[in-house]
């Protein structure tokens, strides 16, 4: 197992949604997250959690603690029935065998004792760079329900024609001494969240695509810049809505105020690491980005 994490990272995530329903409100008849006043689309960190959870489990083979888990009766599996399954016998087990655990953190229950793990990373909730629109689409299934042979039953759900999401993260070093995260774990946790999101090809959630990721690396113990998510902006033309928006093709991605304030911070920096999807239109562009950061270490993911 690799080193625990040393340095603080900050980390940048944007993907987008089309024709999709990136977080449901369950009490909400399963509606898109919406800011009522912003018309804002909001997605929880828990549901980009799960993405990385449900990656790490079903492609690299890893165990994760929290996820869902029926018993024969078809019923949920409590946190004491998770912890017998895995044969935790003690919070160094919990947190050797579940790298969710050394990443998110969690709380449980061990012979009578409950355990508490404050995960080194934490995202604040995704916020959409615009107003979105929420569609509501209505079909009928080809099997009939029992109640109505002759035709086909009713089917309802509620998708966005596209968002812009933005996610704001920290991995902070001092808790991973706790649950003794690794960087090794960072590295997954970075792979997770990009070929994560290009994984949900669920009926609901088929259509997101990773956008921009990036990862910032300190120097100095502590210490984060904060907000990166209200340093970037779209740019649009002004005959187009925001509501009206379709497509990553109509719009650039502004990230002058991200730059120059890495750049007022460059000392801080150990290095930056990104990874962008060609379709995205960025300004500065993404090679203008390295040559306005030339004293800092800048690299791309090889995931």
């Amino acid at each position: 197992m690799s080193d625990i994490l040393k340095n603080r990272h900050e980390i940048l995530f944007l993907y987008d949604v089309k024709d999709a329903n990136p977080n449901g409100d369950p009490i909400d008849e399963n509606k898109p997250r919406i800011d009522e006043e912003t018309g804002v689309n909001i997605v929880t960190d828990v549901r980009l959690k799960r993405t990385i959870r449900d990656y790490l489990y079903d492609i690299k083979k890893m165990e994760v603690f929290v996820r869902e888990v029926r018993n024969d009766e078809g019923n949920l599996k409590t946190k004491e029935d998770r912890l017998d399954d895995l044969e935790i016998k003690g919070a160094e087990d919990l947190i050797s065998k579940c790298v969710d655990i050394r990443l998110f953190g969690a709380t449980a229950a061990i012979k009578d004792r409950t355990i508490t793990f404050t995960g080194p990373v934490q995202f604040k909730f995704g916020r959409s760079l615009h107003r979105v629109k929420v569609d509501y689409v209505k079909g009928t299934t080809v099997m009939p329900s029992k109640e109505a042979r002759k035709q086909g039953t009713f089917t309802e759900v509620y998708t966005l024609p596209y968002s812009l999401i933005v996610f704001h993260g920290i991995a902070n070093e001092n808790a991973a001494q706790h649950t003794k995260m690794t960087s090794e774990d960072f590295e997954l946790l970075m792979e997770a969240i990009w070929n994560g999101t290009k994984n949900l090809v669920s009926r609901s959630k088929f259509g997101q695509m990773p956008r921009l990721l990036l990862d910032i690396e300190y120097n100095e113990p502590h210490f984060h810049i904060g907000d990166l998510d209200k340093l970037v902006s779209i740019k649009k033309e002004e005959n187009i809505e925001d509501e009206a928006l379709r497509d990553i093709s109509q719009f650039t991605l502004n990230i002058l105020p991200l730059v120059e304030t890495l750049q007022k911070e460059k000392n801080r920096i150990a290095r930056i690491r990104y990874k962008a999807d060609d379709r995205l239109s960025l300004a500065p562009s993404i090679n203008q980005f390295s040559e306005l950061l030339a004293s800092v270490t800048v690299s791309t993911f090889s995931f």
